[in-house]
């Protein structure tokens, strides 16, 4: 239950990140095969229309298409350098 709290939170607070995720492209600390990865996850996301759930379940839609969101930016997370997580207080 505390994971999912977690994510929901990370949702709302998006905003938050925009500094982090632009010090992560930005970083020479960053392997370039991890700013790839990250940015055809991020295209991924938004071009291909595959939903789990459909989205005419209104609510039940919107939940996955957060889910997988939250997903992909838990993976860049994962993948930054120490510094810029202690930096940002993402650790």
């Amino acid at each position: 239950m505390r994971k999912l709290w977690k994510r929901i939170k990370f949702v709302f607070t998006f905003r938050k990140f925009i500094p982090f995720l632009k010090d992560f492209f930005i970083s020479k600390e960053v392997a370039v095969f991890n700013k790839i990865l990250s940015i055809g996850l991020i295209i991924g996301y938004f071009v291909l229309p595959f939903d789990m759930i459909p989205d005419f379940f209104t609510v039940f839609g919107l939940l996955d298409d957060i889910a997988v969101f939250t997903f992909v930016l838990q993976q860049i997370i994962k993948m930054a350098p120490s510094s810029i997580k202690e930096k940002y207080h993402m650790t």
